[in-house]
C-alpha cells in the first residue's frame, strides 16, 4: 500500500556514486532522483512519502516512511532512520532491481514478538552528491593532501555535505516525523542504519549526535573510501573515532561485512576499527561485529542478513 503525504503544504530528492581515477574514490550506488519519483510498493504495512521534503541544509528529496501492520497512530513507536531510502522496499523500482525488502523482513519479526514496535524513515540519497553527503566531513582534515585533493576533484563535487545532511536529519526531518507520527522521543528509540557509504554516515551520526541517536547499524561499511585497499582513509577514520566515540555503554552498535565483492576489501580496516572499539570498552551485547562468509556488497545480501541488525537494535 502507498500513500502520499502533505505536511502543512510542504513537499518533501539514488544509489551508489563512484568516481574513477587513481584513488578510485566513491562507493557503490549511483543515479540521480528521477523527475517523477517512482512509487515503491510494500507487501506488509504501508508506505507514506514526502515527495520533496524541504530543507535549509540539503537539496529537497523524497522521504519514505514505512508503517508496520497494525500501526494506528495511538501507540508510540521507535524510529529507525535508514539511508538510501529509494533502495529499501521495492526491487521493481530500483536501478539494479534489488532492494532491502525491509517490510518483508521486519513484519514477520514484529508479528512473532521478536522486535519492539518501530517505524522506518528512509530519506533518499542525492544521486551524484551521495558521496558528499555520506562521507564523514570531520575525517577530511585527517587525510593527507593527495587524498584531500582527490576528494575535492572527483568525489565531493563541491563542498563536503555530511554535516549538513546530519543537520537535516536532526533539525528538520526528525521533528517533522515526531510531529506527524506516534513516536517515542528518547535517544534509545532513535536509531540509524545504512550500508556502504550509508554505514559511514550512520556511525558518523552516532558520534556527532549521541544525545539524539542511541544506536546504529553499519552494514558493509565503506572504510576504504574507494575501490582499493588503502591505509589513508581507515587511518583518518580511526583518528576521528579515538576522539569522538560515544561511551560504550550508552549506545547499541552493529557492524558487519561480507567476504566477497567490495566487502572483501574491508577486512583490514574493519579489524582495526574492531580493535579500537574493544580497547575503548565496547563489548557484546551492546556492540557486535560479524563477518558473513560468502556475503557480498549488494541489497540482496543485505536483505538476507537484515534480521540480525534489526534484532540487535530493536530486539525485545
Amino acid at each position: 500500500m502507498y500513500l502520499s503525504m502533505n505536511l502543512s503544504r510542504r513537499h518533501f530528492p539514488a544509489c551508489l556514486a563512484a568516481a574513477a581515477a587513481p584513488l578510485a574514490l566513491g562507493a557503490c550506488q549511483s543515479g540521480g532522483p528521477p523527475a517523477a519519483p517512482t512509487r515503491q510498493q510494500v507487501r506488509f504495512g504501508r508506505l507514506e512519502r514526502w515527495d520533496a521534503f524541504p530543507s535549509r541544509h540539503v537539496d529537497p528529496r523524497p522521504v519514505e516512511v514505512w508503517l508496520p501492520p497494525g500501526y494506528d497512530g495511538r501507540k508510540p513507536h521507535a524510529v529507525l532512520y535508514m539511508h538510501d531510502g529509494q533502495m529499501l522496499f521495492d526491487a521493481a523500482t530500483t536501478w539494479n532491481k534489488q532492494a532491502w525488502g525491509v517490510d518483508q523482513v521486519a513484519a514477520p519479526l514484529l508479528a512473532q514478538g521478536q522486535l519492539r514496535d518501530f517505524i522506518v524513515v528512509g530519506p533518499w540519497n542525492n544521486g551524484k552528491l551521495r558521496f558528499a553527503e555520506y562521507f564523514p566531513q570531520a575525517w577530511i582534515p585527517r587525510l593527507d593532501a593527495t587524498w584531500q585533493a582527490q576528494l575535492a576533484e572527483r568525489a565531493l563535487q563541491g563542498p563536503p555535505r555530511s554535516d549538513a545532511y546530519l543537520r537535516f536529519l536532526v533539525e528538520e526531518l526528525k521533528p517533522a516525523v515526531d510531529a506527524q507520527y506516534a513516536t517515542l522521543r528518547g535517544r534509545d528509540d532513535c536509531l540509524l542504519m545504512g550500508s556502504s557509504m550509508g554505514g559511514l554516515i550512520s556511525l558518523y551520526g552516532l558520534c556527532e549526535y549521541p544525545q539524539v541517536f542511541g544506536g546504529a547499524a553499519c552494514v558493509s561499511t565503506h572504510w576504504i573510501g574507494g575501490y582499493e585497499r588503502n591505509s589513508v582513509v581507515p587511518a583518518a577514520a580511526l583518528a576521528y573515532l579515538r576522539d569522538k566515540l560515544p561511551a560504550p555503554h550508552s549506545v547499541r552498535l552493529w557492524m558487519d561485512r561480507g567476504s566477497t565483492q567490495l566487502d572483501a576489501l574491508y577486512d583490514a580496516a574493519q579489524q582495526q576499527v574492531d580493535a579500537l572499539l574493544r580497547d575503548r570498552g565496547f563489548a557484546a551485547p551492546r556492540w557486535v561485529s560479524v563477518v558473513h562468509e560468502g556475503g557480498g556488497h549488494n541489497e540482496a545480501d543485505w536483505q538476507r542478513q537484515l534480521h540480525r541488525p534489526l534484532r540487535h537494535l530493536l530486539g525485545v
